[in-house]
């Protein structure tokens, strides 16, 4: 099982309180976990990346293990913390400003 994190808003969209726990199929690669999100909360499509490019959107970033992955490949597989369920895969909404 994945364990996922998620910022305050998309949990609030999602209606669930604290990380989500996902089936996903080998290889667990960015794309592969987003994909598992989407598919069990369609609410989320398009909040996290774009629904037509698949891009991740510009305020949104992926870490695990204390690492930014939000400029890997999405085809990139996440580190094996995350894939043996050891650490969470964390979807952050980044901030901007001044």
């Amino acid at each position: 099982m994945i364990r996922v994190t998620l910022p305050t808003h998309l949990r609030a969209l999602a209606q669930v309180s604290g990380a989500i726990e996902l089936e996903v199929a080998e290889p667990i690669t960015q794309r592969a976990i987003l994909d598992a999100l989407e598919e069990v909360y369609p609410m989320l499509r398009g909040t996290i990346r774009d629904s037509l490019t698949q891009q991740r959107r510009p305020f949104i970033r992926f870490f695990a293990c204390g690492e930014d992955l939000s400029h890997e490949p999405a085809e990139a597989v996440v580190p094996h913390e995350v894939v043996t369920g050891k650490e969470p895969f964390r979807i952050i909404g980044a901030m901007a400003g001044g």
